[in-house]
């Protein structure tokens, strides 16, 4: 008697054939999630580690060239360093907050294109335009990035915000937190 449907030969060969794939597909993601944590590379231990002196350095020297090259108005910074893996475990990143004025509505685009282009001479490339800031802008170089935009729940201002790598494997978790005024700094 001939088996046919589910009871037949190939039909019970492709089933086990499909059983194992999913057995050993399941042990590799195992076996590979524990010798890799999700987290990625992002976050491992950088090779080449930076002080806190050099996380600061990386965002405020270029908060500072912004400033000067963009001809930023009432510019007003704070420097932070932050977790790149959560709210307090190294690795650390510098950070720049920087409002700024800006000129009337009409002209923001074209005061941002001329931020652009003073920038790019300075060797910053245009990345793609920040997500959740209409108008805004993206600049990157050397692992810094910044991102400027309208500050949309004050009128009348900007904001730009720099990031640095996240190679300050320091551990600050004890430290007290919070934002540092950096304005002074901005002029040099």
């Amino acid at each position: 008697m001939t088996r046919t449907g589910i009871h037949s030969r190939p039909a019970v060969l492709l089933i086990a054939a499909a059983l194992l794939l999913c057995l050993v597909l399941g042990s590799s993601f195992i076996v590979l999630h524990r010798l890799r944590d999700l987290r990625g590379v992002a976050v491992e231990a950088p090779a080449h580690p930076l002080t806190d002196e050099q996380a600061r350095q990386q965002v405020v020297e270029p908060a500072r060239q912004f400033v000067e090259a963009g001809r930023l108005d009432q510019a007003a910074a704070t420097y932070m360093l932050l977790s790149c893996t959560n709210k307090q475990d190294p690795p650390y990143q510098g950070a720049v907050y920087l409002d700024f004025g800006l000129p009337a509505p009409g002209e923001t685009r074209r005061y941002f294109d001329r931020i652009d282009a003073a920038m790019t001479a300075r060797g910053w490339s245009v990345a793609l335009p920040p997500s959740g800031h209409p108008g805004g802008r993206t600049l990157t170089k050397d692992g810094v990035t910044a991102v400027y935009y309208p500050n949309l729940d004050v009128p009348g201002r900007g904001v730009l915000q720099l990031y640095g790598e996240c190679r300050n494997v320091t551990d600050h978790r004890a430290d007290p937190t919070g934002w540092v005024d950096i304005t002074s700094a901005l002029r040099r």
